[in-house]
């Protein structure tokens, strides 16, 4: 018995869902991703703000993606490299990153990430070079008032996924 793959229609750079309904289709996709909603709100804001720019940045959850993800979280967005330091230190950010690793393990997890850095490393140049010069950043923390417009309209105003 095979498994299907669902692609989450948030990853379609022309999808016309809002980032709430994206954020829908995200839980309900990956069930293992915990709920901010279920946390502490201090580290509930970093997750959520974490999710929702997996659904603005048209990124899943399986290993390049989440690669992806975090430099162009700090290209694309206002929330940068230094800010990524600060958060880290969050007692509860530790906690979810040792139960990642207690969870897949480390070789799961550098295995993981080696297999995908051959395609990885040349898109993230080519995403470093369509990004230089940006003038206008998501804004990573303060997304709310963005979160009934389109995708396509947000990705379109700030630049994201375009070409």
């Amino acid at each position: 018995m095979s498994t299907v793959m669902i692609k989450p229609q948030y990853t379609d750079k022309n999808s016309t869902q809002t980032p709430r309904q994206g954020l829908e289709e995200y839980y309900a996709l990956n069930p293992g991703v915990s709920d901010p909603h279920q946390m502490p709100a201090d580290f509930a804001k970093i997750m959520m703000a974490h999710d929702v720019t997996h659904v603005v940045f048209g990124c899943d959850t399986n290993m390049y993606d989440e690669l992806r993800l975090l430099p162009l979280t700090f290209i694309v967005s206002d929330y940068k490299f230094r800010d990524y330091l600060r958060d880290r230190q969050h007692p509860a950010v530790e906690v979810m990153y040792n139960d990642l690793v207690e969870h897949q393990g480390l070789l799961w997890l550098y295995t993981s990430i080696l297999a995908v850095l051959p395609r990885f490393l040349p898109a993230l140049v080519v995403m470093w070079f369509k990004n230089r010069g940006r003038k206008k950043f998501w804004p990573y923390f303060d997304y709310e008032p963005l979160f009934e417009r389109s995708l396509l309209d947000i990705r379109r105003e700030f630049d994201i996924l375009q070409n």
